[in-house]
C-alpha cells in the first residue's frame, strides 16, 4: 500500500523506504509510532529508548525505531506530521545529548532523521529516531531502570531478560560467516590486490613465493577471511563484489559529502564494497588545496603545505572501517568543509576518551572487529590500534596545525575532525619555537586555542611552562612564550638587515616568480626595511639595491620602456 510519495532523487531515500516498510508492518516490539504533533514528554521518550533498545538486543536486531509524525485514524495508517524540536538542527543534536545524560553508558539515538513525505500534495515532517540495540552483556537503562514492551505498554524489564542480556558473550562480528556467500561473491580484482598488499606487508621472499603458489581459496583461508569454505563478514566487507552486498543484514557503505561556505551541500558520492581499495576512491574526491602560512615572525617566505596529509586521511578513514559497529547499521560519513574534514562512523569509542590513547603505554581492552582489524593490518591498510592515532596527532603537530578533534559524547558514533588550516597564531608560534614539546602538552595547548576546558592540574602545568595566561575560566595562549622573537623583531625593525639580505630576497623572488615590476619589489622589501628610515629613504635604498644588482650582472630589465619593463634574472 502507498502511504506517501517522495522524490526518488532524495539523498536520504533509504529512510523513506524504511518508513514505508515500518508502516506496512506497523507496530511490533522494536518499533513505536507516535503522532507527537506538538511536544512530547522527554521521560517517556527515555523509557521507549530503553525498552526498544533491550528488545532489539534480545531479538538479535541491530536497532529499533521510534517514529514521530505517524498515527492511526479510523484504523488507517497516516502520516500526520510533527513539530517536535522543529527549527534549528542543533535542537535535535542537543536532544541526543539530553537522552545520553540519563543512560548508564551514555547511550543515545544513533541518529534522528528528519524527512518530509508528501501526502495529497502536502509535505509533512516526520522524525525517525534510530535506537541502537543494548550493548552485548549490558541492558539499556533509563534513569537506572530497565524497560521492555508489553503490547503497546511500557513495563519493567523482567529479571530473566536482564539475566539473558547479562549472560551474553562478546562476539567478533567480523569473524561471523555469511552462510550463503562463496568465493564467487567476491571481487577478483580485490583479491589480487589483497595478495599484493599482504606480500608487501610481510616483505619476505619465501612468504611471497608461498602466496603466489596458493589458490584464492587457500590464500583467503590462510588469512582467515574464509572459514571452513565460507566467507566471513570481514572477507565480504574487504573483498566482496558490490552486486552481492545484500547478503549483509545492512549493506555497509561510505558517503562523501562536500559543503560550501554557506553550509549547504554541493556534491556527494556513495561508495560500496569492496573496502580494500575504497579509501583511494574517497580521497580522490577531497579537494586537497595548497595552504600558505607563516609559522614564525622571522620567516622570509610563507610555508606551503597541502591542507591534508594523505597518510593521515587514509589512516583515519581506514580506522572508521576497522572500528565501525556494523551491527548498528548506518553509513560511514566523510563530510568535507572548506577548512576541515569530519569522519563519522557508527559505534562507541573503545578507549572512551582520546587522552587515554595519547598515553605511550596505552593498550585497548579489546577489538570490536578483531579479524577485520588484523586483516587490514596485514594488507597495510592501518597501523596498530593506537600508534596510528598518535601518528595522526604528530603529523598535525609537525605542521603547527590544530590537532584532530574526537567527539565521542553520543556513545553510538565517533566523529573525528581534521583541520586544513591554522586557527591561532600564538599556538603556531609556540609549536614552532618549542619543537620538543611532548604530545600531551600540545594536546592541552590545542584545547586552550579552541576554548575547551582542561583540568586545574593541567592548567598549572602549562602555567609553569609559561605557555598560558588568564583565569582558569578564560585561558589564552601566552604571547610572552615567543617574547624573544618579538624582541628580535623589534631590534631588526629598527636596525634592519645588511644589504646582502635584501639582495638575496630580490633574487629568490625572481627565481620563484620569474619577473617583477618595481612595485612588486617595493612590496617585498618595504616592511623589512628599518623603521628609522623615512619613506623617501626607503625608496632610495630599494633603487640603489636594484642598480647594484644590475651592475653586478645578476638582474636586468626585459624592456627599454621603463613603464612596461620587468626586472628579471640575467
Amino acid at each position: 500500500m502507498l502511504y506517501f510519495e517522495y522524490s526518488k532523487s532524495e539523498k536520504d531515500i533509504e529512510y523513506y523506504e524504511i518508513l514505508e516498510m515500518l508502516m506496512e508492518r506497523w507496530e511490533f516490539e522494536i518499533v513505536e509510532f507516535k503522532e507527537a504533533k506538538g511536544g512530547y514528554d522527554t521521560d517517556k521518550i527515555g523509557r521507549y529508548f530503553s525498552a526498544i533498545s533491550n528488545e532489539a538486543n534480545l531479538r538479535q536486531q541491530q536497532y529499533g525505531w521510534l517514529v514521530f509524525g505517524v498515527g492511526e485514524q479510523n484504523k488507517t495508517k497516516q502520516v500526520v506530521g510533527t513539530s517536535f524540536k522543529r527549527g534549528d538542527k542543533s535542537l535535535l543534536e542537543r536532544f541526543k545529548y539530553e537522552i545520553s545524560r540519563d543512560t548508564a553508558n551514555g547511550m543515545t539515538f544513533y541518529d534522528i532523521m528528519e524527512i518530509f513525505p508528501i501526502v495529497n500534495g502536502k509535505e509533512y515532517r516526520v522524525l525517525m529516531f534510530k535506537i541502537p540495540a543494548a550493548a552485548t552483556g549490558i541492558p539499556t537503562d533509563w534513569k537506572t531502570n530497565y524497560y521492555e514492551r508489553a503490547g503497546e505498554s511500557l513495563v519493567a524489564l523482567k529479571q530473566y531478560k536482564i539475566d539473558a542480556i547479562r549472560s551474553q558473550e562478546r562476539k567478533d562480528w567480523s569473524k561471523q560467516v555469511l552462510e550463503k556467500a562463496t568465493i564467487e561473491h567476491l571481487d577478483k580484482t580485490a583479491i589480487d590486490l589483497a595478495r599484493e598488499k599482504y606480500k608487501e606487508k610481510m616483505n619476505q621472499e619465501h612468504i611471497s613465493a608461498e602466496v603466489d603458489a596458493m589458490s584464492d581459496e587457500q590464500f583467503l583461508t590462510k588469512i582467515k577471511l574464509m572459514i571452513d569454505g565460507k566467507i566471513t563478514q570481514a572477507g565480504m566487507l574487504l573483498l566482496g563484489n558490490s552486486d552481492f552486498d545484500y547478503m549483509f543484514q545492512t549493506a555497509p557503505s561510505i558517503m562523501w559529502r562536500l559543503y560550501g561556505a554557506d553550509g549547504m551541500d554541493k556534491d556527494y558520492a556513495i561508495f560500496k564494497i569492496p573496502f580494500i581499495n575504497v579509501v583511494d576512491k574517497v580521497f580522490a574526491k577531497v579537494r586537497n588545496l595548497t595552504y600558505r602560512y607563516m609559522p614564525n615572525q622571522l620567516t622570509l617566505f610563507p610555508m606551503e603545505t597541502e591542507q591534508y596529509n594523505s597518510w593521515l586521511i587514509r589512516e583515519l578513514l581506514n580506522n572508521c572501517i576497522a572500528h565501525t559497529n556494523y551491527q548498528l547499521g548506518g553509513r560511514i560519513y566523510v563530510n568535507e568543509f572548506e577548512d576541515k574534514i569530519k569522519f563519522t562512523n557508527p559505534g562507541d569509542f573503545i578507549p572512551q576518551k582520546i587522552e587515554n590513547v595519547l598515553e605511550v603505554s596505552y593498550s585497548p581492552p579489546f577489538y570490536r572487529n578483531k579479524l577485520l582489524a588484523d586483516s587490514m593490518m596485514a594488507f597495510h591498510m592501518i597501523d596498530t590500534a593506537t600508534l596510528g592515532i598518535r601518528r595522526a596527532y604528530n603529523i598535525q603537530k609537525a605542521k603547527y596545525f590544530p590537532l584532530p578533534d574526537y567527539n565521542v559524547s553520543s556513545g553510538t558514533q565517533v566523529e573525528v575532525t581534521v583541520y586544513g588550516k591554522t586557527l591561532n597564531d600564538n599556538y603556531m608560534h609556540i609549536l614552532y619555537d618549542h619543537q620538543d614539546l611532548d604530545l600531551q602538552t600540545v594536546f592541552l595547548l590545542d584545547r586552550v586555542q579552541k576554548g575547551l576546558s582542561i583540568e586545574k592540574e593541567d592548567v598549572d602545568r602549562l602555567r609553569a611552562l609559561k605557555l598560558v595566561e588568564g583565569r582558569i575560566t578564560s585561558l589564552y595562549l601566552s604571547a610572552s612564550a615567543a617574547k624573544s622573537i618579538d624582541e628580535s623583531t623589534n631590534y631588526i625593525k629598527n636596525k634592519g638587515f645588511d644589504d646582502k639580505y635584501y639582495k638575496d630576497l630580490i633574487v629568490e623572488y625572481l627565481k620563484q616568480y620569474k619577473k617583477a615590476k618595481k612595485k612588486d619589489i617595493r612590496e617585498l622589501l618595504w616592511d623589512k626595511l628599518p623603521n628609522v628610515l623615512s619613506d623617501a629613504q626607503k625608496e632610495n635604498k630599494i633603487r640603489n639595491m636594484l642598480t647594484a644588482l644590475r651592475k653586478q650582472g645578476i638582474i636586468d630589465t626585459d624592456s627599454e620602456n621603463q613603464q612596461k619593463s620587468n626586472w628579471i634574472l640575467k
